[in-house]
C-alpha cells in the first residue's frame, strides 16, 4: 500500500514488489506530484520511498522503499492476457489501508481509453494495449496486482469507468516491466524520466492565459519560489511564460510537458511577457522539483 503527501492533501494507491530490497513498480499517477512517499508491505513493515523514475505517457514509475531487505516479490506471468481467464484484482481500495481484492475475468485485451486522475480531466492521458477485466477495480487500487489463477501477476491495475457497472483496465506486466527495467538501468528516453524532475520556479494558474490585456498566450505566473530559476530571471506573478528553449508555451499542460524533457542543472532559454506588456528572454539554470 503506497500513502502520498500531495499539495493540499493526500493521495492512496497500490504497489507490486519486483525485489525484495524494495522495488517497486506503481502507476506514475498514484506518486505525481507527490512531496513524501510512505509503503506498508505485506509484511507489516513501513518504509519511506523515492521515485527512481517514471513513463508518465504510460502511466508507469518505480519506486524504492529505504533500508528495505528481505520483502517477498510477486511471480510475474509476462504472457499474454487471455480472453475469458479467471482474474483477481488486488489494491487498497478507497485508500482506506486495507488491502482488498475483487475477482472477475478478462473481458477483453488491447484496449485504448484516455485516463484523467480523479475524473477532473487533468493530465488525461491515452493508454493503449490494456486488458480490461470486469473485477470491480476503485480508487486506490491503481499500481496494485491483476493476478491470474495460478497468483501470477498478469497486468498492474490502472484505471476503471466512473460508471456502473465497473470496467477495469490494467497495463499488461510484459508491458510494464520493459518499462520498469528501463528505469532500474537508469536508461533515458524521451518518455522515460530517471530521478528527480526539474523545476523552473513557478506557480502556475491551473487555467491557460488567452491573451487578457497584452494579448500573451502561454502559462500564467502566479507566484515564484524564492531563490528559484525564475525568480533569479525576474518572471514575477502577472507575467505569462510564452517559450522554453524554442517551445511555445500555450498552457500549463505544455510547460510541464516540456519541463518533464528537462533534469535539474540543465540550461534553458525562457521567453515571457511580464504584467506590463513587455517580453523578456532569458538563459536559466533549472533547479530541483521538491514533487515527484
Amino acid at each position: 500500500m503506497i500513502d502520498t503527501a500531495v499539495q493540499g492533501g493526500e493521495g492512496a494507491g497500490s504497489g507490486i514488489v519486483l525485489t525484495s530490497n524494495g522495488i517497486v513498480l506503481t502507476n506514475y499517477h498514484v506518486v505525481d506530484g507527490s512531496t513524501a512517499i510512505r509503503v506498508k508491505a505485506s509484511n507489516g513493515s513501513t518504509y519511506t520511498a523515492k521515485v527512481l523514475g517514471f513513463d508518465q505517457s504510460h502511466d508507469v514509475a518505480v519506486i524504492k522503499l529505504e533500508g528495505a531487505s528481505g520483502l517477498k516479490t510477486a511471480s510475474l506471468d509476462t504472457g499474454k492476457a487471455v480472453l475469458g481467464e479467471k482474474v483477481t484484482a488486488v489494491g487498497q481500495g478507497g485508500g482506506q489501508g486495507t488491502l482488498y481484492k475483487t475477482s472477475g475475468s478478462v473481458t477483453d485485451t488491447n484496449e485504448q481509453i484516455t485516463a484523467s486522475d480523479g475524473g477532473t480531466g487533468a493530465s488525461a492521458e491515452k493508454l493503449t494495449g490494456l486488458i480490461e477485466t470486469n473485477a470491480q477495480i476503485v480508487p486506490g487500487y491503481s499500481g496494485g496486482a491483476l493476478v491470474n489463477s495460478d497468483g501470477e501477476v498478469i497486468g498492474m491495475d490502472t484505471a476503471a469507468s466512473s460508471s456502473t457497472p465497473i470496467t477495469g483496465y490494467a497495463i499488461p506486466a510484459s508491458s510494464a516491466l520493459k518499462i520498469a527495467n528501463q528505469i532500474e538501468s537508469g536508461t533515458k528516453t524521451s518518455t522515460v524520466h530517471i530521478g528527480k524532475r526539474a523545476a523552473l520556479g513557478v506557480e502556475i494558474s491551473t487555467q491557460s492565459s488567452t491573451g487578457f490585456g497584452y494579448g500573451a498566450s502561454g502559462a500564467s505566473v502566479v507566484g515564484t519560489s524564492s531563490g528559484s530559476a525564475a525568480a533569479k530571471a525576474g518572471i514575477t506573478a502577472g507575467s505569462t511564460i510564452t517559450a522554453i528553449d524554442g517551445h511555445t508555451v500555450t498552457s500549463p499542460t505544455t510547460l510541464t510537458n516540456v519541463l518533464d524533457q528537462k533534469y535539474p542543472g540543465d540550461k534553458v532559454s525562457v521567453t515571457w511577457v511580464d504584467a506590463q506588456g513587455q517580453s523578456h528572454t532569458a538563459s536559466v539554470t533549472l533547479g530541483s522539483s521538491p514533487e515527484n
